[in-house]
């Protein structure tokens, strides 16, 4: 996930379609929590408000290998938070960090992996990948 940097995002949109764009999250944690930002007013914001299900699909071109992530995002609201997730990466994007941005959190649910070069290949005949179930752990308070 760190070799890809880039994920794509995908959400619902209210015609129940998936919607697709390239974010830069930030690293998963050792719960593979990630985080990303966005504006306000974009189409994420109410994507997720109405159903906070998301899939985020790495992928490292170099070696042919890939991470898809499935679980629940929710807006952090409280700034301590907010700046302990915040990557200085986005500063170009959101000069105005606390107003003008919004920050969520992504509790991952499970993960399939596709690897290759570590013989993580899944199965042979379905071509299902490796599936790790992951317990959501509560957000920090």
């Amino acid at each position: 996930m760190g070799a890809a940097r880039y994920c794509a995002l995908i959400t619902q949109n209210n015609e129940g379609r998936a919607s697709a764009r390239t974010m830069d999250p930030t690293v998963p944690d050792s719960d593979m929590v990630v985080h990303f930002a966005t504006t306000p007013s974009s189409r994420k914001v109410s994507e997720l408000a109405r159903d906070n299900r998301v899939t985020l699909y790495y992928f490292d071109a170099k070696l042919l290998r890939y991470v898809t992530l499935y679980g629940r995002a929710k807006i952090v609201r409280d700034p301590a938070q907010k700046r302990r997730a915040w990557k200085a990466d986005w500063n170009p994007f959101y000069p105005k960090k606390e107003a003008g941005t919004v920050v969520f959190r992504v509790t991952p649910e499970r993960l399939e992996i596709v690897s290759p070069p570590d013989n993580v290949v899944g199965d042979s005949v379905t071509w299902a990948p490796v599936t790790i179930p992951l317990r959501p752990r509560p957000a920090p308070r």
